[in-house]
């Protein structure tokens, strides 16, 4: 076995199912032996910064690795912004990276793709990774690799690893089995002791979930412990999709200002609130109408446990919970979720299209055919997305990168074997939505709909006064018959409905739908959001 035999082996121990990739001369070695092994399938796409995406959301939809190729230098540094939205976002991706061999690294000459040093991209993938090496040795390859990816699964961030192009074919023994991670029972005994009481005593006890409760699999067991502790359950932004598939008291999505007022009211004047997987940023918690004392709250987030000023501070997520089942007995009474009213019954009229109509066409497609996986762009984009049936969402709800959309719907299909529902706007379109264009040779299919108003219009809505905000009208639909697939532009609601039944019709090719909507016209959520960002930027200035 050589060393890339070795560590593709470990990858598939790990559950890693697909590599995304580039490949370039540095990386040539070791894709022919990815290629040759036929260990995991390998997806070759047109540029980097959509190879990161791709892997990215493979990672999210369910807790297993992703994996992304690429050569060194002109290809690992062009995908920068994908791993560090991933490290922003906790998804666990391993960087794989081709490298200068001993031979030439010791030349003397400076190297094509090389930056500053030789050693100029380990130490940039330091910032947005939370483990490194570079498989140099032979002899230490596999307790490298092993350190390495292990992390990758404790943390649920990215990973680099580095293989210099002469030790590809380098003999190398297998690597070690994935180590377990030592708990002190104790402290995660006295940690669910007090979880349990603190929510004991509180009035109005709320449980909150975010992005960390699906990276690590929980997902059924914090919906059987919300059903025995008889808990309110609501979805952060950037946790939107948790719970779709489990039988939970689910009530939405809490968006402070921006979301439902039952919803902001329920969270926000809970004296229990159990933060579970919660990412404390500003997309989650910045409209927040009322200020959430978090003093008060029970924070469980990477690998601790703060309840107040008490820390705990290598309780994982996971081990909490299992002890808090462990200590709960099943409900014959639950909480019941409230009702949640999904716009639905479009008028299928010859009126304008505004978000809302889209999220109310999608709930109506998706009523009669089932829900879809929802891979969504940054912008408005995602913002109609919360007024959309709660299905599963991959999205870059926190970093709020743009291109996210195309790739990462790519990387569902890949991963899940199902059609996505992939949601972009233009301005985002114009980055990645060429990717589509390698849907034919794999056979995806996903739906796209384009949010087309010539703009980046959430972008104008911060600053309306200025005009760099205002893009071409692109002919989205045009150009999608030459990347192999088939395009609509709608400029009505009844067109929208007609071109959302037959792309749901037409299965083996991907479907585009441009939906022209007028500028500055907006969601009804992302103007509330809007709103209560610049009044909470005018009350600190």
């Amino acid at each position: 076995m050589n060393l890339v035999e070795s560590l593709l082996h470990a990858l598939v121990a790990r559950g890693a199912r697909q590599i995304f990739g580039i490949p370039g001369d540095f990386a040539l070695p070791y894709f022919r032996v990815i290629e040759a092994s036929g260990l995991l399938p390998l997806y070759t796409l047109s540029h980097e910064p959509a190879v990161g995406f791709a892997a990215d959301a493979a990672a999210r939809i369910d807790g297993a690795i992703g994996v992304a190729a690429v050569t060194y230098g002109a290809g690992a540094l062009n995908m920068v912004n994908a791993v560090a939205a991933a490290y922003a976002e906790k998804s666990p991706v391993v960087v794989l990276s081709g490298g200068p061999g001993k031979t030439e690294s010791a030349s003397g000459l400076l190297l094509h793709h090389q930056a500053k040093t030789l050693d100029s991209q380990a130490r940039m993938f330091e910032e947005i990774t939370c483990a490194q090496a570079r498989l140099d040795d032979a002899a230490r390859a596999p307790a490298e690799i092993a350190r390495v990816l292990d992390a990758c699964l404790a943390h649920s961030r990215p990973v680099y690893l580095e293989i210099p192009r002469d030790m590809v074919d380098v003999a190398c023994g297998p690597v070690p089995s994935v180590a377990p991670i030592p708990l002190d029972e104790a402290a995660v005994a006295a940690c669910a002791d007090e979880v349990l009481a603190r929510l004991a005593k509180a009035q109005r006890p709320v449980l909150v979930v975010d992005v960390e409760v699906r990276r690590f699999g929980a997902e059924e067991r914090v919906a059987e412990l919300a059903r025995r502790l008889g808990l309110p359950v609501a979805t952060c932004f950037m946790g939107r999709g948790l719970l779709a598939d489990a039988d939970a008291p689910l009530v939405g999505t809490y968006m402070g200002v921006a979301g439902l007022p039952e919803v902001t009211r329920l969270v926000e004047d809970s004296d229990g609130l159990l933060l579970l997987g919660v990412i404390l940023s500003d997309t989650n918690f910045a409209v927040s109408e009322k200020r959430i004392d978090l003093a008060r709250a029970i924070v469980v987030c990477d690998g601790m446990v703060r309840l107040g000023y008490h820390v705990y501070p290598d309780v994982p997520l996971v081990a909490l919970v299992d002890a808090l089942l462990a200590r709960t007995a099943p409900r014959a009474q639950r909480y019941e979720p409230m009702k949640t009213d999904y716009p639905r019954g479009l008028s299928a009229d010859d009126a304008t299209i505004n978000p809302s109509d889209i999220a109310t066409a999608v709930n109506d497609l998706m009523a009669v055919h089932g829900r879809l996986d929802i891979a969504s762009d940054m912008g408005d984009c995602l913002f109609t997305a919360m007024d959309m049936e709660h299905a599963a969402l991959v999205a870059p709800g926190y970093y709020a990168t743009m291109g996210y959309g195309v790739p990462a719907g790519l990387g569902l299909q890949a991963a899940t074997g199902r059609r996505p529902l992939v949601l972009v706007g233009d301005g985002a379109f114009q980055m990645t939505g060429w990717e589509l264009g390698n849907c034919r040779r794999y056979g995806w299919d996903p739906i796209v709909l384009v949010f087309n108003n010539a703009s980046w219009e959430m972008l104008r809505t911060f600053q309306p006064e200025s005009t760099f905000n205002d893009l071409d009208t692109w002919d989205f639909a045009t150009l999608a018959r030459g990347l192999g697939g088939d395009g609509v532009r709608v400029h009505s609601r009844r067109e929208l409905r007609d071109a959302l039944e037959r792309a749901m019709a037409t299965r083996g090719r991907f479907q585009l739908v441009e939906i022209m909507i007028p500028r500055g016209v907006l969601s009804p959520t992302l103007e509330r959001f809007v709103a209560g960002v610049k009044r909470l930027t005018a009350r600190s200035v």
